[in-house]
């Protein structure tokens, strides 16, 4: 089936489409991965996005179900070269394409993808709009224009119960802002007690559950619109331990008195460099974020910066200077990698532990 995207500035890109035969549309995004694509997809920090792989061919590996970083996919569409009919690997249960049509979501494969990522990076993001061959562009670019990308994305990918992974070892609290499962999986092979909870869970009812630690996870959008979130972290400060990721580590920073800003067109792909500042070594990372730390701002609070992003100089990482407390921008819990920083999880681990001894 012939569809085009449209981009709110009037450029039309006609390709083939894939997966349901509907029209969508939102913020629209490049990844740099060259692996990834079913976690990408099911990564509810990509809510209401359309995702372009400069990677030019994509589902060449299939889809299985251990792959999964979320059970329903949050995001609008994928945007590829070209798209693998016939996967070859002995995981695969099922294409790419077959995944879209069972879920409901749309793609269109054959644009030049190098050419819409130049227009990305050099204007920033944009809106676009997935649409039929025959469909009427001026009216596609009205509508962008008129888009407003939604403030409550966290609150709708997060989960509305809380729920528990079984361990035996530290009693974990998961603040799920759009949670990925590798920070479960993560947590799980320390054998933590994991008690998983909705973003607007307050500090008290947090402090309810006794946790040794409390994680904070990633998640879609804008960490100005998460209400209640800075109100609950500085509840939690000094009381337990905490380790943010991705969102998480943007939140920590409001809390703390630092400043957020939009990136011009974001962090996105599985190949990321960052300098550990206190080691003096660069770990190649998984990022997904469209929002960063504005570094200065660090100056006038209680956090200590510990990474900083060699491709563009911005805040990757820092440290409490009184309380238990570290994040960082980018997935230590990455699937599939890379996993050069999964060792944070370790260090958390040893931060709970030092905090318990401490209380003893």
């Amino acid at each position: 089936m012939k569809k085009k995207l449209i981009l709110e500035s009037g450029e039309v890109f006609h390709g083939e489409g894939f997966g349901a035969n509907l029209e969508t549309q939102g913020e629209v995004v490049f990844n740099t991965g060259m692996t990834g694509y079913q976690e990408l997809i099911s990564d509810p920090s990509y809510s209401g996005q359309l995702v372009c792989m400069t990677y030019p061919l994509i589902g060449n590996y299939g889809i299985n179900r251990d792959d999964y970083e979320s059970m329903e996919p949050a995001m609008k569409g994928l945007i590829v070269k070209e798209l693998c009919e016939f996967p070859s690997n002995f995981r695969s249960q099922m294409t790419l394409d077959e995944l879209f049509k069972k879920k409901g979501l749309s793609g269109i494969q054959g644009i030049d993808t190098r050419k819409l990522t130049r227009i990305i990076r050099n204007k920033g993001v944009v809106r676009g709009k997935i649409v039929d061959s025959e469909f009427n562009e001026q009216q596609a670019v009205a509508e962008l224009n008129s888009f407003i990308v939604p403030s409550n994305q966290v609150e709708s990918v997060s989960t509305k119960t809380a729920y528990a992974a079984p361990g035996r070892g530290f009693k974990v609290v998961l603040v799920d802002f759009g949670s990925k499962l590798g920070i479960i999986r993560e947590l799980s092979q320390r054998d933590c007690d994991i008690t998983v909870v909705s973003q607007d869970t307050t500090a008290d009812e947090i402090l309810m559950i006794n946790p040794d630690g409390v994680m904070l996870s990633n998640g879609p959008g804008d960490p100005k619109d998460v209400k209640g979130a800075q109100e609950m972290i500085n509840g939690l400060l000094g009381k337990v331990p905490i380790f943010g990721i991705c969102l998480g580590h943007q939140l920590i920073g409001l809390a703390c008195g630092a400043k957020t800003f939009k990136l011009k067109f974001g962090h996105r792909g599985g190949n990321h460099p960052v300098l550990d500042l206190a080691k003096n070594r660069i770990e190649i990372t998984a990022q997904n974020h469209g929002y960063a730390i504005d570094s200065e701002s660090l100056e006038y609070t209680d956090l200590e910066e510990t990474h900083i992003a060699l491709n563009d100089r911005t805040n990757e990482g820092f440290r409490h200077k009184i309380h238990p407390c570290f994040s960082v921008q980018y997935h230590p819990e990455a699937s599939p990698g890379p996993e050069d920083s999964n060792y944070l999880f370790d260090e958390f681990i040893e931060m709970m532990k030092d905090f318990k001894n401490q209380r003893m």
